[in-house]
């Protein structure tokens, strides 16, 4: 933070500034001015009085609709929790703000985290910072955005099967999605309860490490957080240049779906580790064309039972009904009018998925692919300490582009799902630009728990 006695003050105002010089990117959906400026003047007063300084002091942050702030509104970007004040705060906002963060608002997203354009949500699309014509992607649009344009230091997004990794690939900057289970869940809105994992936007590895290292961590509030020790991320990343060991998926490479010139990239970049003493070798993975059909039988199974409890009854959006109407009648309306379309059909298929002579067709066989896919990743990670790809088969599309195709825009989650079904960390790095002048990047993927040898590559690959 800057040296001046307001320095807090002064990042606060500046972000505000920008926040409302690029309002029409409709990346917050709410902006805290004022908290956000007696946070910052209270920060700098414990500053000069020779208080602890907590990790993250002044660090401005902002928060995507889904993570609970007590007494702030959240409505996961969706007209039936439109005006809903949080009661309680998520495990890690209340971790940024004991280490010092400002939080400055809530940031748009798809709605209920389902979407990869950020074209979903109730209260309007986001807009990339580098064209506006092209989506961010999703569902943390608004967070990578927010990062993207300088409207932030950092943002929290959620991560579900791609939704920090491919807005980051879209916008340029680095996602970061942590191992399931590296960071409590609670306060998450949730999606798909096994899959779920809160990430991380940040302009470099640095940043994003020492957010982890804040709000890792077990938690008595989430049954499936790690009780693994949190490492100090920040001294555990330090550079190293001992050569790495790269696994990359031949499937991937030649898949018809891949962006010629990011194939391309993609090959030559492998190619240079080489050269530069890094082995990396392909290895088969004839299971590719079975991850994005596994993932959207799993997540919306797992989102029907999850968004049930949005029934128009105790809080949230409520339809008027007329004196012939009954309860049932009451859910029916309320859930139609409250839910987008994207919700309704991903609810409408993880019903169908759970229903009775569908079952063991669709969920169960859906069950035994995720558990193949964990035994190769274990295998492949006694061998290799990281895993590479593209992101995303192309760079940000056009706005509307593929709005009319669902299965279009599903099939862009390809090499992102792979790492929420099987748990392990994995991160979007910014290496590349297209020659249509939108950046892409290369993801890299860990073992379970092993942020400290995802983030060292990673800032290995970015510093050259």
């Amino acid at each position: 933070m800057a040296e001046n006695a307001d320095g807090c003050s002064v990042a606060v105002k500046h972000f505000l500034a920008k926040i409302e010089k690029k309002k029409h990117l409709n990346a917050f959906l709410e902006v805290y001015t004022e908290e956000a400026l007696e946070q910052a003047a209270q920060l700098d007063a414990d500053r000069l009085a020779g208080k602890l300084l907590g990790k993250l002091h002044g660090v401005v942050v902002g928060l995507k609709d889904v993570i609970c702030y007590k007494g702030h509104k959240i409505s996961a970007s969706s007209q039936i929790l439109e005006n809903f004040t949080s009661i309680y705060s998520a495990t890690a906002t209340e971790k940024l703000l004991a280490e010092g963060a400002i939080i400055i608002g809530r940031q748009n997203c798809d709605e209920f985290a389902m979407g990869s354009s950020n074209e979903n949500s109730a209260f309007g699309n986001v807009k990339n910072a580098l064209d506006e014509s092209r989506v961010p992607g999703g569902s943390s649009g608004g967070s990578a955005v927010s990062v993207q344009a300088g409207l932030c230091m950092v943002s929290l997004g959620s991560d579900t099967g791609g939704s920090v990794r491919q807005p980051a690939d879209f916008c340029g900057i680095v996602g970061l999605k942590p191992t399931y289970g590296r960071i409590s869940r609670y306060g998450l809105i949730a999606y798909a309860s096994s899959f779920d994992q809160i990430g991380i936007f940040a302009n470099n590895i640095d940043d994003a490490a020492l957010t982890l290292e804040v709000i890792a961590g077990a938690d008595d509030f989430d049954s499936t957080v790690s009780v693994k020790e949190v490492p100090v991320y920040t001294t555990a990343i330090a550079k190293n240049a001992a050569p790495k060991r790269f696994a990359y998926f031949k499937e991937v490479l030649e898949h018809e779906g891949l962006d010629k010139e990011i194939a391309t990239t993609t090959k030559k970049y492998i190619a240079t580790l080489q050269a530069a003493g890094h082995v990396v070798d392909a290895v088969d993975f004839n299971l590719l064309e079975s991850v994005v059909p596994t993932y959207y039988i799993l997540t919306t199974a797992e989102a029907s039972s999850n968004l049930s409890r949005f029934d128009g009854v105790k809080y949230g959006h409520r339809a008027k009904l007329n004196s012939t109407d009954d309860l049932t009648s009451l859910y029916k309306k309320s859930r139609s009018e409250g839910f987008g379309k994207e919700v309704q059909r991903r609810i409408l298929l993880g019903t169908f998925v759970l229903s009775s002579g569908y079952y063991d067709a669709y969920f169960t066989k859906a069950q035994q692919v995720r558990r193949l896919l964990c035994d190769t990743t274990s295998e492949i990670f006694k061998k290799y300490d990281a895993i590479i790809s593209p992101t995303v088969p192309t760079t940000a599309f056009k706005v509307g582009e593929k709005s009319d195709d669902p299965i279009e825009m599903y099939l862009a989650d390809i090499y992102t799902v792979f790492s929420n079904l099987v748990g392990i960390p994995s991160i979007s790095i910014p290496l590349f630009t297209h020659s249509n002048g939108m950046p892409f990047g290369l993801q890299l993927m860990a073992n379970h728990f092993d942020e400290v040898g995802l983030l060292q590559i990673s800032k290995q690959l970015m510093e050259g």
